[in-house]
């Protein structure tokens, strides 16, 4: 009977240190301070690394409120690489994100890629494995290193017989960044990759590495610079992060808790004789989180359900001067709204709104 209890009481401690977890992500930004990464003709990548990885933290630190963020750098300084594992490790994260930006000696390459460690498929694989490790060669103390080579195809047999517990979650992360890459960037997809980085190789968690498009390529550095494309590439990554942390709490039996926009309904008074006009924007399969890239930046949107579509709103006036007038302003931004008219809390015809304005 003693034992009995001693096992539910077991049971039941890991049960609550299970739901009591805080989710720990570590998010790295790749080279900074001394090593300026691969350098485009306009911007280095410790820039638009950091950019985009600040924003990813900003982004999932507001809608998973039980997620804490760690960077392993969150201003312009060097940070080792042998230190990113480290800070990772010490924190004990539940997924590490490195965040990288592509370079090429060609301008041709371009469009976004995620990495998970394993052994290169591809001598273009290992190109890019040799540069990012290459940092190595810019520190002082490269003997924490163990004598690995970042140049040599040699140094890398060390990795040939790592079997990494980590690797099937970190290659459904990985997935998850690339499919929402095709989804919300219009960059080239080029898929998800396998090859040795020590970054990856020294976490002791579910890890990928992410190279968000080239800066050797005029269009891809171009995209990375403008808010629109650091914007798109973040929401990317959060989208897939909450998918991960989704299904990581279904295997833990845990609640995936998260922020949902709240769903503003089309509400108006049954005693109301007036139509109601709104401006429609644009349309999605599902109820997109707040600040989505496609609201481009306007707030208090709200939205209605139809036909299995999710339509997004701005304003809610009985005047149709009004609507014509914000429409006319928000045009500008996306182009191809149109005045949709509810009557009583139901959509009705444009032509019957504006009879029963008469």
């Amino acid at each position: 009977m003693k034992r009995q209890l001693f096992l539910l009481f077991f049971c039941f401690c890991i049960v609550i240190s299970l739901s009591a977890k805080q989710f720990i992500l570590v998010l790295d930004p790749g080279h900074g301070g001394a090593d300026p990464g691969a350098v485009g003709t306009e911007v280095q990548e410790k820039d638009l690394n950091l950019k985009v990885a600040l924003l990813v933290g900003k982004k999932i630190s507001e809608r998973c409120p039980d997620v804490k963020v760690i960077y392993t750098r969150d201003t312009d300084k060097t940070v080792t690489l042998r230190e990113r594992p480290m800070i990772a490790n010490k924190a004990n994260g539940d997924l590490f994100i490195s965040i990288h930006t592509n370079s090429n000696d060609s301008k041709r390459p371009c469009g976004t890629e995620t990495y998970v460690i394993g052994l290169a498929k591809t001598g273009a694989n290992f190109e890019v494995a040799k540069r990012e490790n290459s940092v190595i060669l810019l520190e002082a103390d490269r003997e924490s290193y163990q004598g690995f080579d970042p140049t040599s195809p040699e140094s890398y047999i060390m990795f040939e017989f790592m079997q990494d517990q980590y690797v099937e979650q970190s290659l459904q992360m990985a997935d998850f960044i690339q499919r929402n890459f095709t989804k919300k960037t219009d960059r080239v997809d080029r898929g998800v990759r396998q090859d040795l980085f020590w970054v990856l190789h020294q976490t002791k968690m579910p890890s990928v590495l992410v190279e968000m498009g080239f800066v050797s390529n005029a269009s891809d550095q171009s995209y990375m610079m403008s808010k629109k494309g650091q914007n798109a590439l973040a929401e990317s990554i959060v989208c897939a992060f909450e998918q991960y942390k989704h299904e990581f709490d279904k295997k833990n039996g845990l609640k995936f808790q998260k922020k949902q926009q709240a769903k503003k309904a089309i509400e108006q008074s049954v005693d109301s004789l007036k139509p109601v006009f709104k401006l429609q924007l644009f349309a999605s399969k599902e109820v997109l989180p707040e600040n989505h890239v496609s609201m481009k930046g306007e707030k208090n949107l709200s939205y209605y359900e139809e036909s299995g579509w999710i339509k997004y709103t701005a304003g809610e006036t009985s005047s149709y001067e009004e609507i014509k007038q914000l429409k006319k302003e928000l045009d500008k931004k996306f182009g191809d709204s149109f005045i949709v008219a509810f009557f009583k809390g139901k959509k009705i015809s444009l032509k019957e709104a504006l009879s029963l304005l008469k």
